[in-house]
């Protein structure tokens, strides 16, 4: 009979549940990597472990395959860079997005502020908006 300290046993456990889902990642990487950017009284439910495992798992797939339509042996960092492209347009289209947003919201208190300097009443403004 072979004993186990606790930490022993929670590796054995956690392994086991690893080859059971068959996570890409382990998954105390990836819980580390959430709680650096989370708040520190944010607790993880198991769900959520196991989906951001998954979706990382079809992030490195879908760069891997965009990487892979180059016609060379080797794969560069330049090939990695168009592989990841998309993410990061993603990225400046939300942050593009944003900024168009808070321009027409500015816009639009400007236009409020001209109906009322023009003679609107407060009623006919707040109808046209």
């Amino acid at each position: 009979m072979e004993v186990f300290s606790m930490t022993e046993e929670k590796a054995t456990e956690s392994s086991g549940q690893e080859e059971k889902e068959k996570l890409a990642f382990p998954e105390a990487a990836v819980v580390r990597i959430m709680k650096r950017h989370l708040d520190k009284e944010k607790m993880i439910k198991k769900e959520v472990k196991v989906a951001m495992n998954k979706w990382l798992e079809k992030v490195v797939e879908t760069v891997a395959k965009r990487m892979n339509k180059v016609p060379y042996t080797m794969v560069s960092l330049n090939e990695f860079k168009e592989g990841i492209k998309v993410f990061e347009t993603l990225e400046e289209f939300e942050k593009e997005k944003k900024r168009i947003l808070a321009h027409l919201d500015a816009m639009k208190q400007d236009i409020y502020r001209l109906e009322r300097d023009l003679g609107k009443t407060e009623e006919e403004v707040m109808e046209m908006g």
